[in-house]
């Protein structure tokens, strides 16, 4: 585990290095968030909403026409497909 010794500024702010901003993906107007836990806090990152959505497009895509749509498996006895 990489441990890396920071200075907290005066407001309580820290400055997170570029390997770790980008790693996780926090950005510069951004969000991020923060949790407490028993031995430390936890910073996470968080993806942009259009992010998310570009990646659903992009998932769409990929997984067209395989499928199977609403009905299709009406018949079918998941339990004999398994077996």
């Amino acid at each position: 585990m990489v441990k890396l010794r920071i200075k907290v500024g005066p407001k309580g702010q820290i400055i997170i290095p570029k390997i770790f901003r980008e790693a996780y993906k926090i950005k510069e107007g951004g969000y991020a968030i923060l949790e407490p836990a028993d031995n430390g806090l936890i910073l996470r990152g968080v993806e942009s909403p259009e992010d998310i959505v570009a990646w659903i497009r992009e998932r769409r895509k990929k997984v067209e026409g395989k499928i199977a749509k609403l009905g299709d498996l009406a018949r079918v006895d998941l339990e004999e497909e398994f077996e």
